[in-house]
C-alpha cells in the first residue's frame, strides 16, 4: 500500500505548472483529512506573506507565519498549524493547515511536505507567472523586473555557508545586483551596480552578470573572469558606461577567500562580535577602459565569520537629520549578529527605510549577507 506521504509527493510533482497548489490542497485534504489549507508566499519587499490559494488577507511581520518564516519552525496558533516553504535555504513562503494534527510524526510529515511545496514551486515557476504575479503587492518598473529575473535566489544554506542578499527600492530597482553559484567546493559571489537610471542600468548590470557567468562556466580565474566581462562591457559601451563589481571566490573548505575590487561596494567583516572595515586594493570598474587587467587579493576567513556587502545606496542614503553613515552601519550590523543572513538584509533595508521616513532613495541599494560556518561542506 502506497503510503499517505508518497501519494502527496506524486501528486505534486506530476501537477501543471500553474496547478501545484491546487494538488496540494487536494493531496492534504484527502491524504490526512485537513479541512483549511493556504500557502503564503512571501514579497519582493520581504515586508508581507501573500496568500495563494484562496482570499486569506496578507500577514505582516510578528504574525504567526511571520515567526514561521522567520524561525524556520513549525508555529502553532489556535488551530492552525504554520510551517516553512524551504527549497535550499531560499525561503519561500509559509504553510497553513488546519486543524492541528496531534500526532508529532503527521507533523513531520507535513513539514516534509512543506519542503517538497518549495521544491516543487520553484521548479513551476518556468512554466507559469502564477508565482511571480502573487509574489508582488503592485506592479514592478520593467527595470526591475529584469532584476529580479537575474537574480539566482535571495538566500541560500549549504552545510559551510548561509548566504543572502535583497535590493531596495524592491518594485522600482534599477542597477544595484548580486549573483553567485557553488561549484566543487568553491563559493563564487559577485555584488554589482551599473551605471544609470531605468533600463539602461538593468540591461548594462545584466550583460556584465551574463559575461561573468560564461567566464566563471568556462573555468576562467576570478581574474579571467572580470577581464572578460570587462571587455564585453567596454565593447558594448565603449567607456561612456561601467559597471562596478565585488567578485569573491570561497574556498569551502579552508575558508580561504579571494577578492576584486572593481569599483565595488562597501565591504564589513564581523568577527567575534567586532566589526572591521575591509580594506581592499581599489581596481577600474569594468567597461571603463579597453585593456584593463585584474589581480585578485586573499582573505583568510574564520569559522563564524560574518561578511556583509552594502552598496553606497545604503551607507550614503540621506534622511533630514543627514546620512545614514559607517556608524549606524556598523552598529545595526552588530546588533543583528544572532540573525540568520535573510533576516539580516530585509532588517538593514527596512531600518534604512524608517530611517529616511518619508524621503525616497537617492540612489539603489543592494545588501548581501554571507556567512561561513567551516563546516566541511
Amino acid at each position: 500500500m502506497i503510503d499517505r506521504l508518497l501519494t502527496v509527493r506524486r501528486m505534486l510533482t506530476g501537477a501543471a505548472a500553474e496547478a501545484v497548489p491546487e494538488r496540494l490542497v487536494d493531496g492534504l485534504t484527502q491524504e490526512y483529512g485537513l479541512r483549511d489549507v493556504e500557502v503564503y508566499l512571501v514579497d519582493y519587499r520581504l515586508a508581507a506573506l501573500l496568500p495563494l490559494i484562496g482570499d486569506d488577507a496578507r500577514t505582516f511581520p510578528g504574525d504567526a507565519a511571520w515567526r514561521s518564516f522567520d524561525h524556520q519552525t513549525e508555529v502553532v496558533e489556535d488551530t492552525d498549524l504554520y510551517l516553512p516553504v524551504t527549497a535550499r535555504g531560499e525561503r519561500m513562503g509559509v504553510l497553513r493547515c488546519a486543524p492541528v494534527p496531534d500526532d508529532p510524526d503527521v507533523r513531520g510529515e507535513l513539514a516534509e511536505i512543506a519542503t517538497l511545496t518549495g521544491h516543487e514551486l520553484q521548479s513551476a515557476a518556468a512554466g507559469t507567472d502564477r508565482y511571480r504575479m502573487t509574489i508582488r503587492t503592485r506592479r514592478l518598473t520593467l527595470a526591475a523586473e529584469m532584476q529580479w529575473e537575474l537574480l539566482p535566489g535571495r538566500s541560500r544554506i549549504r552545510p559551510s555557508f548561509s548566504l543572502a542578499g535583497q535590493l531596495e527600492p524592491s518594485y522600482a530597482v534599477n542597477g544595484d545586483s548580486f549573483d553567485w553559484a557553488e561549484h566543487d567546493g568553491r563559493l563564487y559571489v559577485s555584488v554589482l551596480n551599473g551605471m544609470g537610471e531605468g533600463v539602461e542600468s538593468s540591461m548594462l548590470t545584466a550583460l556584465a552578470t551574463y559575461a561573468l557567468r560564461n567566464a566563471r562556466r568556462a573555468g576562467l580565474s576570478l581574474a579571467d573572469q572580470a577581464v572578460l566581462a570587462d571587455q564585453a562591457v567596454f565593447a558594448a559601451y565603449r567607456g561612456a558606461l561601467h559597471v562596478s563589481v565585488l567578485l569573491l571566490e570561497l574556498d569551502l573548505a579552508t575558508g580561504q577567500l579571494q577578492a576584486i575590487d572593481a569599483g565595488s561596494p562597501r565591504t564589513l567583516l564581523m568577527r567575534d562580535g567586532t566589526i572591521h572595515a575591509v580594506r581592499l586594493e581599489p581596481q577600474f570598474p569594468l567597461g571603463m577602459f579597453e585593456d584593463s587587467e585584474y589581480a585578485p587579493e586573499s582573505l583568510a576567513l574564520r569559522t563564524a565569520d560574518r561578511l556583509v556587502f552594502v552598496s553606497d545606496g545604503v551607507f550614503a542614503a540621506a534622511g533630514a537629520t543627514g546620512r545614514y553613515g559607517d556608524t549606524a552601519l556598523e552598529r545595526f550590523i552588530r546588533a543583528t549578529g544572532s540573525m540568520a543572513p535573510l533576516q539580516v538584509v530585509r532588517s538593514l533595508l527596512g531600518n534604512l527605510r524608517t530611517y529616511l521616513g518619508d524621503t525616497d532613495l537617492d540612489d539603489d541599494a543592494v545588501a548581501v549577507c554571507l556567512d561561513w560556518t567551516g563546516v566541511p561542506h
